[in-house]
């Protein structure tokens, strides 16, 4: 098994795939390497692709009201970001920079999209990976949230549910 290959198995983006499924995504991605410091994108740009930490670590950011950036989340090897764009197709929620040298491997729209003519399957299953991730990185947000209102003690961290336009 190649490394790359062997490496993908283990991380939860790619979990549950068959071996001709893995061996057709791995066709698909590219490497991409960044320097410490580096933005691997920024905030509001368009999104087209995600990313898979092979390694380095890195960090996403996004600017709060003061003006500064706020730290929301490390990424490591194994770790993959990005895939926010692929699902709902709007501007980059917050950037990633690069904290020590990371080499990544690329996913793009096109690319599952490629997949999904291929091998439903797969391609589901991908879906299925992303949305388990994205839940659990909700869960975590959720709890950040409650330990932060609990600590201040009044109302000011309540969240309304947006209205839905139909």
């Amino acid at each position: 098994m190649s490394e790359l290959k062997e490496f993908l198995t283990r991380t939860p983006f790619f979990g549950g795939l068959a071996d001709k499924s893995l061996d057709a995504v791995v066709d698909m991605l590219v490497e991409r390497t960044f320097p410490k410091g580096a933005a691997v994108f920024r905030e509001g740009e368009d999104g087209r692709s995600m990313y898979v930490v092979h390694s380095g670590e890195l960090v996403a950011t996004q600017a709060g009201g003061s003006g500064h950036a706020v730290r929301l989340m490390r990424y490591s090897t194994g770790d993959f970001f990005g895939e926010m764009t692929l699902i709902e197709m709007q501007p980059r929620p917050f950037s990633v920079i690069v904290e020590s040298p990371a080499r990544l491997w690329e996913l793009t729209n096109l690319n599952l999209y490629q997949l999904y003519r291929t091998d439903v399957k797969a391609y589901v299953l991908v879906l299925q990976n992303i949305n388990r991730e994205l839940c659990r990185r909700l869960r975590r947000a959720g709890n950040r949230i409650t330990e932060f209102a609990d600590e201040e003690g009044d109302e000011r961290t309540q969240l309304g549910i947006p209205k839905v336009r139909i």
